[in-house]
C-alpha cells in the first residue's frame, strides 16, 4: 500500500485520526493501562477507559496528555505508535506524513515535544497546526477571506477561542479550563454538598445526562453511587440539572471570561463581521446544553453550535491534508 497522509486530533480526553481517502478511522480515549511492577502496556484507548476505576493496584491508568499538551513523553509515544498501528499505517509502504493539532498557546518546548512524539510514533514528516483554525475549517468556515471569524472551541484539556481572518489567527486565547475541569468540578460540588466521594467516570457520566450550564435549559435527574466519606459505605443519591447548573457557574463563567477577551482585542472591522456571522461553537464542550445561550446573553453576539462539534478538528486536519504542502511551517517549525 502507498504512503498515506494522516490527521490527528491528539486531545486530552480523545484521539481522532483521519486518514486521507477514508475519512475518520479511529476515535479512542487517550487513555493507556500500565503495569507499574513491568512496565508494560496492559491496553490502549477505550479498553483502557473501560478499567479506570476498576483495577487492582499494581496496574496504573495513565492519561499522558494534560491541558492539551504532552504531560509523560513515554507514554504519549506509546499511544501514538499503538493508535497509528491500529489504523494501518505500520503496513504502509513508506511512513506517512502527519498534521497534527496543537492548542493556540503552548510553548516551543511543548510544540517541539508534540513533533517528536509523532515522528517517533511513525511519522515521516509532521506539520503542526492550531487548534482553532483547524476547528474552524472542519465547521464549514471561510476562513480565507478578509473577514471576520470567531471560533469557539472547548475541548477536554483546554478551551481556544480564536479570531480569524485571510487564513490565519488575529486574536486568540487558550485556557485550561474545558471538559476535564468540569468533571473535577462535579465531583467538587458533590463532595462538599453530599459528602460523598464518586471518581471521574461517574462525574463523566452526571456531565453526560444531566448537566447545563444555562438555568432552565435542561431538567434531567440521574441515580448515583458513591463512598460516603461519614461512613465510609457506599451511598446513593439523585442529582438533578439545576444542582449541576450550579457546580459549573464558575467553569462555564471562566470560559465566558475569555471569549469577551478576545473579542474586546479585535479590530472594529472584524468585529462587525462576526456580530453578522456570529460565533461558532465546537468540540465536546458545545454539547453541553445552554452554552450557546450563555455566550450568546453574555456576549451580545449570535452562538451558532457547528455540525458535529466533537468531530470539527480532525474533520479539518482531513481539509487540509488536501493542501499539506501548502501548510504554513511558521512558528511551528
Amino acid at each position: 500500500m502507498f504512503t498515506k497522509d494522516i490527521g490527528i486530533d491528539l486531545g486530552t480526553a480523545n484521539v481522532l485520526i483521519y486518514v486521507k481517502g477514508r475519512g475518520i478511522v479511529l476515535n479512542e480515549p487517550s487513555v493507556v493501562a500500565i503495569d507499574s511492577g513491568t512496565k508494560k502496556v496492559l491496553a490502549v484507548g477505550e479498553e483502557a477507559r473501560r478499567m479506570v476505576g476498576r483495577t487492582p493496584g499494581h496496574i496504573v491508568m495513565i492519561r499522558p496528555l494534560k491541558d492539551g499538551v504532552i504531560a509523560d513523553f513515554e507514554v504519549t509515544e506509546m499511544m501514538l505508535s499503538h493508535f497509528i498501528s491500529k489504523v494501518g499505517g505500520k503496513k504502509w509502504y513508506g511512513r506517512p506524513r502527519i498534521l497534527i493539532c496543537a492548542p493556540s498557546g503552548i510553548t516551543p518546548v511543548e510544540q517541539k515535544a508534540i513533533r517528536e512524539a509523532a515522528e517517533r510514533s511513525g511519522g515521516k514528516e509532521v506539520f503542526l497546526e492550531e487548534e482553532p483554525k483547524v476547528a474552524a475549517v472542519g465547521a464549514g468556515m471561510d476562513i480565507y477571506q478578509p473577514s471576520g471569524n470567531m471560533v469557539v472551541d472547548i475541548g477536554g484539556g483546554t478551551t481556544d477561542v480564536a479570531v480569524l481572518s485571510m487564513g490565519d489567527i488575529v486574536t486568540s486565547a487558550s485556557i485550561k479550563m474545558a471538559g476535564d475541569k468540569f468533571d473535577s468540578a462535579i465531583m467538587k460540588y458533590i463532595k462538599d454538598k453530599y459528602k460523598l466521594l464518586i471518581g471521574e467516570r461517574t462525574a463523566e457520566d452526571i456531565k453526560f445526562k444531566t448537566a447545563t450550564v444555562y438555568p432552565g435549559s435542561r431538567s434531567e435527574e440521574i441515580d448515583i453511587r458513591g463512598r460516603d466519606m461519614v461512613t465510609g459505605l457506599p451511598q446513593g443519591i439523585t442529582i438533578r440539572s439545576a444542582e449541576i447548573s450550579e457546580a459549573l457557574r464558575e467553569p462555564a463563567a471562566t470560559i465566558v471570561a475569555a471569549a469577551k477577551n478576545v473579542l474586546e482585542q479585535t479590530p472594529p472591522e472584524l468585529s462587525a463581521d462576526i456580530i453578522d456571522r456570529g460565533i461558532i461553537l465546537t468540540g465536546g464542550g458545545a454539547l453541553l446544553p445552554g452554552f450557546d445561550q450563555l455566550l450568546a446573553e453574555q456576549l451580545m453576539v449570535p452562538v451558532l453550535i457547528a455540525d458535529d462539534p466533537m468531530n470539527c478538528v480532525v474533520k479539518g486536519t482531513g481539509a487540509m491534508l488536501d493542501n499539506l504542502d501548502k501548510a504554513t511551517k511558521k512558528k511551528w517549525v
